[in-house]
């Protein structure tokens, strides 16, 4: 699906992405774990930008309009779907249709506020819902996602966790939350410093193990990592 060789990028002086290689195959799914700074955020964009024609993004940013509602905010997923004509009507006069679909995906997301309210009203964690309920209503095959429940006890983050699992045959997330990268994903990719230091099967790690990466441990050991990354 993507092979990504000696992938380097700067902004200004600070480089943020140094030499990176990897490969991603359709049906994976993938998290790419690291401090804060480590270029997390930056590889993610850079997959998203090599492979948009067939994924949805939901993004830290999250690129919400404030002043429309829940509704039409979760309903952009779809205007590349439609006409323009169909797309501004239905900005005045919601269709019947679109509001049955979205209002199931912001059920099946436990938005537990009207699809009518405008998102300048909506807490943190309504707001990354929101985010990634348009990204659901793209229905894409492939989900790529930076810390998109990074605003929810860890209870909600893995049910909807599961949710996008279920629904998208590859997906590639940014986590933070080391349990949920080695209990539902199938490979980890770990940054530090802008490198890869860990790429290798889920399976092969542990909580330990990660504790250890984030503590910039010189005795981590895992499974297929490039000499020297990690020291």
């Amino acid at each position: 699906m993507l092979d990504i060789s000696d992938l380097s990028l700067s902004f200004g002086d600070k480089q943020a992405l140094d030499s990176i290689s990897l490969s991603i195959t359709s049906g994976e799914k993938i998290a790419i774990i690291g401090s804060s700074g480590s270029g997390k955020s930056t590889l993610i964009s850079y997959i998203y930008d090599q492979l948009q024609g067939s994924a949805a993004y939901c993004s830290q940013q999250q690129g919400l309009v404030e002043s429309l509602s829940v509704f039409h905010n979760i309903y952009m997923g779809a205007l590349g779907r439609n006409s323009a004509v169909y797309n501004l009507f239905n900005l005045a006069f919601p269709f019947k249709k679109p509001l049955l679909e979205v209002t199931a995906i912001a059920n099946s997301l436990e938005l537990d506020c009207p699809i009518s309210q405008a998102v300048s009203q909506l807490s943190g964690g309504q707001r990354q819902r929101t985010a990634v309920g348009r990204a659901l209503y793209q229905d894409m095959p492939m989900f790529i996602g930076d810390e998109p429940f990074s605003a929810l006890d860890p209870v909600m983050g893995k049910r909807l966790i599961n949710l996008v699992l279920q629904q998208h045959q590859t997906v590639i997330m940014v986590l933070h939350d080391m349990d949920m990268a080695l209990q539902y994903f199938d490979r980890v990719i770990g940054l530090r410093d802008g490198r890869k230091c860990i790429d290798t099967d889920a399976a092969a790690l542990s909580a330990e193990m990660l504790q250890a990466f984030y503590e910039d441990s010189t005795h981590f050991i895992g499974a297929s990592i490039e000499p020297a990354e990690i020291a």
